[in-house]
């Protein structure tokens, strides 16, 4: 028996209850209220990721990454100029190194260039100041050619980012660019058809949508000028990147 008159017995019982009930409130609180400071902080310093433009208007945005090949290239100017559409590029420093005369074209043309890195790595796998080093030397490359900055906009290479990418860009000032769809036209090699990419995009036109294409495929190239005829029949208005955030 103890001081307060229990014996033993009812006093380990009443001292389980006492656990087990601790227990099984602890358990019951959603998870997403027990709070990690350290990833609230990150969040809060990184500005928000863009997926989408402006949805209350009836407009696409379509963007093209150019970090191999350019097999599309010249055809996607080409196509762009036509339908008077201002682009937009995510370009690496490699493709303006091997592309010197297309990218002064699309300089020339007054499309938008942006940041894809220098040579497209994973960039969760690099340390954050190789991470730096991948905007600064695309931004040189391109800054040799056109005399201005590829800020504030960046696409990751293979979509691959966390919040430490995140992070890293936002100090060197640049904002991360998403997409809405992607056009699989990059999966030309492991049988996707030029049908089955133009059938995926126009399946999936609504307002602020932002089409990811590539210049290092062939299908790109030979579709886009019917996607662009068939979007405009619906109504829809192609725009550009800043055109379509605002």
């Amino acid at each position: 028996m103890n001081k307060n008159g229990m014996r033993l017995p009812q006093y380990v019982a009443l001292l389980v209850l006492v656990i087990i009930s601790t227990i099984y409130i602890y358990s019951s609180i959603p998870r997403d209220n027990i709070t990690n400071e350290s990833k609230i902080v990150t969040f809060k310093e990184t500005p928000a990721e863009i997926v989408h433009g402006d949805t209350t208007k009836k407009q696409v945005i379509f963007t093209f990454d150019g970090g191999g090949g350019s097999q599309s290239a010249i055809a996607v100017l080409d196509i762009l100029k036509k339908h008077n559409v201002k682009g937009t590029f995510f370009l690496t420093g490699k493709f303006i190194e091997n592309n010197q005369e297309i990218v002064k074209k699309m300089v020339s043309d007054k499309h938008e260039i942006f940041n894809h890195t220098y040579d497209h790595p994973y960039l969760t796998q690099l340390p954050e100041g190789r991470i730096a080093r991948e905007f600064e030397m695309m931004d040189s490359e391109f800054q040799k050619i056109s005399g201005v900055s590829t800020k504030p906009y960046f696409r990751a290479p293979y979509g691959d980012r966390d919040t430490r990418v995140l992070d890293v860009a936002a100090k060197a000032g640049y904002r991360s660019v998403y997409w809405t769809i992607d056009a699989s036209d990059w999966e030309e090699a492991t049988g996707m058809t030029a049908e089955r990419v133009q059938n995926k995009i126009l399946s999936n036109i609504k307002p602020g949508g932002i089409f990811l294409m590539h210049l290092g495929d062939n299908i790109t190239g030979k579709i886009l000028d019917d996607v662009f005829i068939k979007i405009k029949a619906q109504g829809y208005k192609i725009v550009s990147l800043t055109q379509g955030i605002r």
